[in-house]
C-alpha cells in the first residue's frame, strides 16, 4: 500500500479532540502536534487541522477521499442535527456548543463488538493497551512513517486462540466472553452480514444480547459507533444516568434512577437522534 494524502476545506462539525475522546473509539492517539494518528480496517491515517483545512495522510488500502468520507461519515449534515437537537432545550443547547465537532465514526461492526467486549468495567488507556496487545499478536503489521502499526484481528485470525493467552494479554474476566463471541461468529450463530442488513433494530439488539459479554449497555454501544449506525438508541452508563438525573429527572440519589426512566425521556426528547443527544450530553459532562 501506498502513502496517500487528502486535503479536506472548510469542513463544519469536525473537531479532532470531539471526534476521537469523546469515547467512541480506542485506537486514535494524540501526537505532539495535537494530530492524531489511528488504525482502522487496513488503514493507518494521521489527521491534523491546520486553519480551515483537514489533512488526512496515511497508507489505505482503497483510495483515501473515499476511505475518509465513509468512515467520518462525511456525507452527513450534522449542522442539521444540531440545529435539530439545539431547540429541544437549553441543556441540548450548552452540550452541542461544547461538543461542536463530533462526528460518529463507521467502525468496523466485528471489531466494534470486540472493542466494547473488553470496555466492560475497564477504563480507557488500559481498553487501548489490551486491543493494541491483541492486534499486535495477531493482526497484520503496517508499516507508516517509519514505525509499525497492526490491524484488529479478523475473527479468522483468532480462531486457535485459547482462553489461556487471552489472559496473558490481561483481559481479566473478559477473557472467556472474547473467546466464546468469537466461536459464536464463526461458527455463524450470529451472522453479522445479516445483521447489518437487518433494519429491525429491537432484533439486532437481540442478536448482539445473544453473544457472550454484549449486556445492554455495550449492545446499544455497538449499535451507536460501529456501521450498523442506530442513531435512536441511547446508551447509559454512569456518567449518562449522572447527567440524565441531574438535568431531567431530579432524582435526590441517582442510583435509584432506572434504566427505563431514562429511556423514556430520551425517546419522549430526542427521537431517532437520542444516540447522538447521548454523546453531546456525555462528552460534555465528563469532560467539562
Amino acid at each position: 500500500m501506498k502513502e496517500q494524502k487528502y486535503i479536506l476545506e472548510n469542513q463544519k462539525s469536525f473537531e479532532l479532540k470531539d471526534i476521537f475522546e469523546c469515547g467512541q473509539c480506542f485506537r486514535w492517539n494524540i501526537q505532539e502536534d495535537g494530530s492524531y494518528t489511528g488504525v482502522f480496517r487496513n488503514n493507518v491515517l494521521n489527521v491534523k487541522k491546520h486553519k480551515n483545512q483537514i489533512i488526512f495522510q496515511g497508507v489505505c488500502e482503497k483510495d483515501i477521499k473515499e476511505t475518509v468520507e465513509k468512515y467520518f461519515d462525511l456525507h452527513r449534515d450534522y449542522e442539521e442535527i444540531k440545529s435539530k437537537l439545539a431547540k429541544i432545550d437549553n441543556n441540548m443547547k450548552t452540550s452541542i456548543e461544547y461538543g461542536k465537532g463530533i462526528r460518529i465514526l463507521n467502525q468496523d461492526l466485528w471489531e466494534t463488538i470486540i472493542s466494547f467486549i473488553i470496555s466492560a468495567n475497564n477504563n480507557i488507556p488500559r481498553i487501548k493497551g489490551i486491543i493494541e496487545r491483541l492486534s499486535e499478536k495477531y493482526g497484520n503489521e503496517i508499516e507508516y512513517n517509519g514505525q509499525k502499526y497492526y490491524t484488529f484481528p479478523s475473527p479468522e485470525q483468532l480462531k486457535d486462540v485459547t482462553v489461556e493467552e487471552y489472559r496473558k494479554l490481561g483481559l481479566g474476566f473478559r477473557d472467556v466472553r472474547l473467546y466464546e463471541t468469537t466461536k459464536m461468529i464463526l461458527n455463524k450463530k450470529v451472522d453479522l452480514i445479516e445483521m447489518k442488513n437487518n433494519p429491525n433494530t429491537t432484533k439486532v439488539r437481540e442478536e448482539l444480547l445473544s453473544l457472550s459479554g454484549v449486556g445492554p449497555k455495550v449492545a446499544d454501544c455497538i449499535l451507536l459507533f460501529s456501521d450498523l449506525k442506530r442513531f435512536e438508541v441511547f446508551p447509559i452508563d454512569v456518567w449518562v444516568r449522572r447527567v440524565m438525573n441531574d438535568l431531567y429527572i431530579k432524582q435526590e440519589d441517582e442510583n435509584k434512577v432506572s434504566k427505563k426512566q431514562i429511556e423514556k425521556i430520551a425517546e419522549e426528547k430526542f427521537g431517532d437522534l437520542a444516540g447522538l443527544a447521548q454523546q453531546y450530553l456525555f462528552y460534555w459532562r465528563r469532560e467539562a
